[in-house]
């Protein structure tokens, strides 16, 4: 008899940080494995979660917060729940992070106003804001992923064509990758990081951070197959060949956006 897989996807803080609909990520994981005949429960891993309820999950999801929300998700994060956070992410479990998360899972952040807020100080980077006068980092953006096993790996699975990512970003933070973090991609249009260096998110093992909105996945579902492959092969310790779903229709989408913006796909 085949063997039915399952998956639990983390989702953290869904109450306190899904700010710019970054929920849309966790739905799109969901949906993709569920087509694919993969059972799924999704996880809310909150401020009443213990933190070895992490070590249940196979992939982690987390979204973007307004500074006030950040800072109540930061406090409740000290300790053993970023300990807990930061194991999983070493084991290897993939994740997505947006906006807000991954400066929490830097070393800190600066905002407009107020006091800095420490991070988890998984990923070498830290995010300051300019200032409550100096405009946000808003509108389309457009990046290759250029971190090196992810873009050989989602190269693979595109069938040899590059890994472009088409998402949106509403940022007023500017991250800055510190030497040992490897970004994410190259921007090709759009502000990315911090609109001076072109460099857009972070690679920490399996776990992706962006500042892509959109969301992220929906716009570039290859994103959400490379994580469900990754994590069923981590979970059951075997080769995963997912079946393939019908894109087209996403596919026109991105085609479409990056027609608007004068980009070559």
């Amino acid at each position: 008899m085949t063997q039915t897989l399952e998956l639990k996807i983390g989702w953290l803080y869904p109450t306190l940080m899904s700010t710019y609909g970054d929920r849309g990520n966790v739905i799109a994981i969901q949906q993709r494995a569920q087509w694919r005949g993969i059972n799924v429960e999704v996880i809310p891993f909150d401020v009443n979660s213990h933190p070895d309820s992490i070590h249940q999950i196979d992939i982690m999801a987390g979204g973007g917060a307004q500074d006030r929300q950040q800072e109540i998700v930061m406090r409740d994060l000290a300790g053993a729940k970023a300990e807990a956070i930061k194991a999983k992410l070493d084991a290897g479990a993939p994740g997505v992070f947006t906006c807000g998360s991954p400066q929490l899972l830097g070393r800190f952040y600066e905002p407009g106003l107020g006091e800095r807020i420490e991070g988890m100080g998984i990923i070498d980077l830290e995010s300051k804001h300019p200032g409550i006068d100096t405009p946000r980092c808003i509108g389309n953006v457009v990046f290759e992923i250029t971190a090196k096993r992810l873009a050989a790996e989602l190269t693979e699975l595109l069938g040899g064509k590059k890994p472009i990512i088409v998402g949106f970003e509403n940022h007023g933070g500017r991250t800055y990758l510190g030497p040992n973090a490897e970004a994410l991609g190259t921007v090709i249009k759009g502000n990315g990081n911090n609109a001076t260096d072109s460099t857009e998110g972070a690679f920490y093992h399996n776990a992706i951070a962006t500042y892509s909105h959109g969301p992220l996945i929906p716009k570039n579902p290859f994103i959400a197959d490379w994580m469900i492959k990754t994590a069923l092969q981590d979970k059951y310790q075997t080769e995963i060949n997912l079946a393939p779903l019908d894109d087209s229709l996403a596919d026109r989408a991105r085609a479409a956006m990056l027609n608007r913006l004068e980009i070559i796909g």
